[in-house]
């Protein structure tokens, strides 16, 4: 069974629409920019934070989003904000660097991660994201992926977070 099937099933169980395309592994934003004029739609870059009080952070956001992480807490409602740890990451939201998804959260049973999407994605007709492997990629409305993350127990906060905004 591939590592995507819980995540694809509990979709199809919302009748929710997405495709899967699958690809070589891509680790940054930087090596997936060539899949970007294959696939169409907005593509998103993903943070995995953790602010000075001990609150997990995933901020999803256009690929090409100048986040500045001084002025960030101040939209999210966070405290000073660092990367989280990988091994934070795989406890919390299942998945390695390289392929987090706001699709995780699905995986965080204990509410312990803050999503935030940015507002241009949430109204995105389609949004690209990991299916928790870094190896594909898997297109839904920003209206869904908000659906899909509500229905996680995770509503998102939907802010703009690019800093030329």
């Amino acid at each position: 069974m591939r590592v995507e099937q819980p995540l694809l099933d509990a979709l199809d169980s919302l009748a929710l629409e997405w495709t899967l395309v699958d690809h070589e592994a891509v680790m940054t934003v930087a090596e997936s920019a060539q899949l970007h004029a294959t696939i169409p739609g907005a593509h998103a870059k993903n943070l995995f934070l953790k602010d000075a009080g001990g609150q997990f952070w995933l901020v999803t956001a256009p690929h090409d989003a100048r986040i500045d992480l001084k002025a960030l807490p101040a939209l999210i409602g966070a405290r000073k904000l660092s990367f989280a740890k990988a091994d934070d990451m795989e406890r919390l939201l299942g998945v390695t660097p390289g392929s987090v998804t706001p699709l995780a959260a699905m995986n965080d049973g204990g509410g312990q991660v803050t999503v935030v999407i940015d507002g241009a994605l949430a109204a995105a007709a389609r949004v690209n994201v990991h299916p928790l492997r870094n190896s594909a990629t898997l297109g839904l409305s920003g209206r869904d992926l908000v659906a899909f993350l509500e229905q996680h127990g995770h509503p998102p906060r939907i802010v703009d977070v690019d800093a030329r905004s």
